[in-house]
């Protein structure tokens, strides 16, 4: 699944690509090797199209707030001359409806970046992402209580945004999550002086396990300047239950969620969306933590690392097999290209909102059982009501 992480990067291009430039670029839609630059004949203007996220299914208003944390200890790893380990974090929280100001999907400069990287010398309107329908309120109101957090990262190339629509759902259910853009590894992070720092780490060679490494010790950091006590990074913070996190992340996002783990005791649960085991999953196990596996089917058979790393996962453990689903099923980028009349990709037979749908119920469901302890009947086996999803193991 690792070897597959760049079809979320050809996903990402082509949720912004209009008709026209779709029908001349079609070989974009298929994986191309990590690093690669997709070129085609740079397409004339088009009106942006208007996009929508599915609606949160929980009870709970969205807010959001978007943090700038500098680890002032830790120097970048990709570009040690750029001083410490720079990251932008989107943080949502339960709200009140009404109180704040429509989110944006991400910035103009991430989305310029994003298709600049893909189709040099193009002329998209940048609107075409960053015009998408979000369900979070900027600067809402938050609402009493604590909750849980959950920290989610997303797939290598690919920026936090691509994983909006799970943050929003889990928010509405009754989360804190901070979703996370991990610094020179996406196509362009925006920081609050306005520049966007480019994927550094796109065309070179990569030592994966490294990778995943690093964005546990991003996840570590992250918790510490939200859970930090007397001066935290976020003014709301007092909403954060520091006896309950969870970690999940799509493709090099879900690997990374091994090793942060292994690393770090405040990290009680994980799930792994399609992302191969590049830190496998040792003999002596990950302290007896859950573990949730929801993946895509493959025509090889099974992913080894995850073969390999199931014996040794000594908690709750599952591994989901969703029929119909490739790569980016489970980000929020099939749902954009279908608002734009395209194809999913090869081998996409289920429907976009049908596997966002079962994205989010089925990680909501993990959180809800291992860090509010509420009971889930939808993890004993399969159900006639969700036959896409298989229980491989």
């Amino acid at each position: 699944m690792s070897r597959l992480r760049t079809t979320a990067a050809a996903a990402a291009l082509l949720l912004a690509l209009p008709l026209s430039v779709a029908a001349a670029a079609p070989a974009l839609a298929a994986p191309a090797p990590a690093g690669s630059t997709a070129s085609a004949t740079a397409p004339t203007t088009d009106p942006a199209v208007h996009l929508e996220l599915p609606r949160p299914t929980g009870p709970y208003a969205v807010g959001q707030e978007v943090l700038q944390l500098v680890d002032q200890d830790r120097p970048d790893p990709w570009v040690p001359s750029a001083g410490p380990r720079r990251l932008m974090v989107s943080v949502y929280y339960p709200a009140h409806a009404g109180t704040g100001t429509p989110a944006p999907y991400m910035t103009a400069g991430a989305a310029r970046a994003l298709l600049d990287a893909k189709l040099p010398g193009n002329t998209i309107a940048t609107e075409s992402l960053t015009g998408t329908r979000t369900w979070a309120e900027s600067g809402a109101k938050p609402q009493g209580g604590h909750y849980p957090l959950v920290v989610l990262s997303p797939g290598f190339t690919t920026p936090r945004a691509s994983l909006t629509s799970l943050a929003e759902d889990l928010t509405s259910r009754g989360y804190v999550v901070a979703l996370v853009d991990h610094t020179y590894e996406n196509t362009g992070t925006t920081f609050p002086d306005g520049q966007t720092l480019p994927c550094v780490m796109c065309g070179r060679p990569k030592d994966w396990q490294y990778v995943d490494e690093s964005r546990a010790k991003d996840v570590s950091f992250v918790i510490d300047r939200l859970t930090d006590r007397p001066h935290p990074a976020w003014r709301y913070a007092r909403m954060i239950d520091r006896d309950r996190i969870g970690m999940a992340g799509h493709s090099a996002g879900g690997a990374a969620t091994v090793p942060a783990l292994l690393a770090d005791d405040r990290i009680q649960a994980g799930v792994d969306l399609d992302g191969s085991m590049d830190v496998r999953v040792p003999p002596s196990g990950i302290g007896g933590k859950p573990y949730l596996m929801m993946g895509h089917p493959l025509d090889g058979g099974e992913d080894s690392s995850w073969v390999e790393s199931w014996p040794h996962l000594d908690g709750w453990k599952r591994w989901l097999t969703v029929d119909g689903t490739i790569h980016p099923s489970f980000t929020d980028f099939p749902v954009l290209l279908e608002g734009l009349g395209l194809p999913q990709g090869p081998g996409a037979t289920i429907a976009p909102h049908r596997a966002v749908e079962l994205t989010r119920r089925y990680v909501g469901a993990f959180f809800d059982l291992q860090l509010k302890d509420i009971e889930q009947p939808l993890f004993d086996g399969p159900t006639a009501a969700d036959p896409e999803v298989r229980f491989t193991r």
